[in-house]
């Protein structure tokens, strides 16, 4: 059996104890990415490690990220895959932003304004 990207990323951060990881199917809402992962870290220090983590395993898979930003702060940082977007968020930035539902909503104007088609 084959490992998808999404699969190996969630198993690094789930063995590095990411909390609360959602995956979300966002591939008929965009075609710049098919799936977002999004999770919470308990400090930036946790923040910090899962992205390193993350990006060793990533590299030792030979998968190079199109870019990675905020580890500087590790408050939120972002991996980018091309396929697979993750988001490492801390709990305050995570309820702030709240992307899931950001996500659920434009996924339902999608399908209203597809069914008035």
């Amino acid at each position: 059996m084959t490992i998808t990207l999404a699969q190996r990323v969630k198993k690094v951060l789930s063995d590095n104890k990411a909390l609360d990881m959602v995956e979300m199917d966002v591939s008929t809402l965009t075609t710049s990415f098919d799936t977002m992962i999004i999770c919470t870290a308990t400090s930036t220090r946790h923040a910090k490690s899962l992205s390193k983590k993350l990006l060793d395993a990533l590299q030792k898979a030979n998968i190079q990220p199109l870019g990675v930003e905020g580890e500087k702060f590790g408050e939120w940082i972002l991996i980018d895959l091309s396929d697979v977007i993750i988001h490492i968020m801390l709990q305050p930035q995570r309820e702030l932003y709240h992307l899931e539902k950001l996500w659920v909503v434009t996924e339902r104007l999608h399908h209203t304004r597809r069914q008035k088609s």
